[in-house]
């Protein structure tokens, strides 16, 4: 095994991104510094040993069950006229991408002999895959959950619980992702000799935001070999949902260097952009630093708090972010990646067009890429070859979407 070297360009030195080296960086307090450098030298040495490397694929074949499945989306792909697929993350063990990272984050703690997990979470998914695989290896696990989030997420509250994490509300601020993340770190300034902090997205500080991409990098690793074997070509464009940005950036990064590959990140628009009420933060927002990195994050244009993080909107709670990793903001500013916005009610309807087309009932996140369909095929060309990352499955968002439908359970 040759590591995840075709995944995509490495960092500049200090986890920077971008023309100048603009994004990313290791904004932590000193106290955090010796353990970044740690997770940094372990993480090098680790995404090249064939024993690591080894052993990450067999969990991934054996206890994921990947190569996840390159569905042709037929019913859909007639009404838009192009060649649709769905790249089914949902079909992973937990049903969703997350655990893909999961796994190697976990496999790195125990490496370094870390002892115990803990991890922030907005949807869900990624707090359901980290109390997955610390069952699996042993491990106590804490996750972190913005009080909304829990409330809006019980399914997965619960499923977490069952696997033995201890799920911790976080009470603070806006209740989301955002103040999850904050008591996530916090924890992990006052535990960090013996606590391995497992981030579930392409933000924080580095090296988080390259690992992320590097272990999430095998959805779209699989991609170009499955259409080769259905189409006998590769795609002429990629759709995904970006929050923090980790489906999207493992979906893109072994595509990043092919010109002939569109590249499309579809943000939560929420109310609407113009509302103030969204989360559509490479849209809408500024640079700043937000969670350790240098990246765009939502900021109060008005009033006493001006140049204050904001707080985010979105019916997904996994797209509930003010920020953005840091590397799809170098995308943005260098014009490989396109990224566009949809609302609340645009995601609600691609949930039910894909449920009734195709019979797949997505999460809330990859509905809002489902909503960008039509524009992303009207700008590619009829007959293209179109392919959806499907990041998670809809079981855990069905109350948030019949309440949202005025529907009682």
């Amino acid at each position: 095994m040759s590591g995840f070297e075709i995944a995509g360009a490495e960092p500049a030195p200090g986890g920077r991104f971008g023309a100048g080296g603009e994004f990313g960086g290791q904004y932590v307090a000193e106290t955090l510094m010796p353990a970044i450098a740690e997770l940094e030298a372990a993480w090098r040495v680790a995404r090249v040993d064939p024993a690591f490397l080894a052993e990450y694929h067999a969990l991934l074949t054996d206890y994921v069950g990947r190569p996840s499945r390159l569905t042709l989306a037929g019913r859909l792909s007639a009404e838009v006229g192009a060649r649709v697929y769905l790249k089914r993350e949902d079909l992973n063990h937990t049903g969703a991408h997350k655990i893909n990272n999961c796994i190697g984050q976990a496999l790195l703690a125990r490496r370094m002999g870390k002892r115990r997990l803990i991890a922030e979470t907005g949807a869900g998914q990624h707090g359901v895959a980290t109390a997955t695989v610390a069952a699996l290896f042993g491990m106590p696990c804490d996750v972190y959950m913005g009080a909304e989030d829990v409330a809006r997420q019980a399914l997965n509250v619960f499923r977490m619980r069952l696997l033995g994490a201890r799920v911790i509300p976080v009470e603070s601020g806006s209740r989301t992702l955002k103040d999850a993340m904050n008591e996530a770190m916090r924890d992990w300034v006052t535990n960090v000799g013996d606590t391995f902090y497992l981030i579930g997205s392409v933000a924080g500080p580095h090296p988080y935001p390259w690992m992320v991409r590097e272990l999430q990098s095998v959805i779209g690793r699989e991609v170009g070999p499955q259409l080769e074997a259905a189409e006998g070509r590769g795609p002429d464009a990629l759709i995904a949902c970006v929050g923090g940005g980790s489906n999207a950036a493992g979906l893109f990064a072994p595509f990043v260097a092919d010109p002939r590959v569109r590249l499309f990140g579809v943000e939560a628009a929420g109310d609407g952009v113009g509302t103030g009420r969204h989360a559509a933060t490479l849209s809408a927002g500024r640079i700043g630093v937000l969670h350790g990195s240098k990246s765009y994050v939502l900021t109060h244009e008005r009033g006493d708090e001006v140049g204050q993080i904001a707080e985010a909107h979105s019916i997904s709670a996994g797209l509930d972010y003010p920020g953005v990793g840091p590397e799809h903001a170098a995308w943005k500013a260098d014009g490989r990646v396109t990224y566009v916005a949809r609302t609340d009610a645009d995601a609600l309807a691609a949930l039910q067009r894909l449920a009734r087309a195709e019979g797949i009932l997505c999460a809330l996140e990859t509905a809002h890429a489902v909503a960008a369909l039509d524009e992303v095929v009207a700008t590619v060309g009829q007959g293209s070859i179109v392919v959806i990352g499907l990041s998670g499955r809809g079981d855990k968002d069905m109350h948030s979407v019949a309440k949202a439908l005025g529907v009682a359970l």
